[in-house]
């Protein structure tokens, strides 16, 4: 697509830092171009203003609570206050929501699986109809390498090939019957892959998938299960609220 191109250029730089410091730092522009819209596009004062009110109701409500009648008459007036709130952060954050929706599939179309290397031993699953049944094929253009037989019986619905291959992109063809079906796949030495799975409507073929190993971005202890979008999501709240501290923002 012609935005994943554009963005490939204009974060081509952080393409060469570690992973997890490429996401913290998109975390942090994404975070401030939320913050500086919000900024300059609401009464700061009135948003204040608003945020000090919610705070006192909050503080009336607690002491109010065993007077039903003035509990009630404070919780509307925060309902209101709330949707005042809500109405004057909407929208900046409709401004903002289109282009961080590109920039969130351009991150996953680039930090969420691993590379495969050259001569890398990888997966490959062909997923068929529950009715599909007899052997499947895999026939694979010259640069590519089967671990095991091309030909595959297909059980429980699916049939997978381990294979390897020199630098560069492969097209694997799957023939079943008369059916046949093609996936590319990017060997490479740069961290860089095409989409992983291809999803097929008609015939037996439902799918067919490289099996990419999930790109670990900060690994945990023995759970490193922490990809780009736990990076991205905990580092943004952390800038947000640092940055809306620090420009004043309501």
């Amino acid at each position: 697509m012609a935005y994943y191109d554009f963005l490939n250029i204009i974060f081509a730089p952080l393409l060469r830092l570690p992973t997890a410091l490429a996401v913290i730092i998109i975390s942090f522009i994404v975070s401030l171009l939320v913050v500086v819209i919000s900024k300059y596009m609401t009464d700061q004062a009135l948003m204040k203003k608003i945020k000090e009110d919610i705070k006192e109701n909050q503080k009336q409500a607690k002491e109010s609570k065993n007077n039903p009648g003035k509990l009630m008459e404070i919780q509307k007036k925060q309902m209101a206050l709330t949707m005042q709130q809500f109405q004057h952060t909407l929208k900046p954050t409709l401004i903002t929501f289109i282009p961080i929706i590109f920039i969130f599939g351009w991150m996953n179309a680039t930090f969420a699986y691993e590379g495969i290397s050259p001569q890398q031993e990888f997966g490959v699953t062909a997923f068929f109809d529950k009715n599909a049944n007899g052997n499947v094929e895999l026939v694979a253009q010259e640069g590519i390498s089967l671990m095991a037989n091309k030909t595959q019986k297909i059980e429980n619905g699916k049939a997978s090939w381990n294979i390897n291959g020199v630098e560069g992109e492969h097209l694997l063809e799957f023939v079943h019957g008369s059916e046949k079906q093609q996936k590319n796949v990017l060997i490479t030495t740069n961290n860089k892959y095409i989409e992983p799975i291809k999803k097929i409507k008609n015939g037996a073929f439902k799918a067919i998938q490289i099996n990419y190993r999930k790109l670990v971005v900060i690994p945990i202890g023995f759970r490193d299960w922490l990809g780009w979008l736990g990076t991205y999501i905990w580092s943004s709240i952390i800038l947000t609220m640092v940055l809306r501290k620090v420009m004043k923002v309501y």
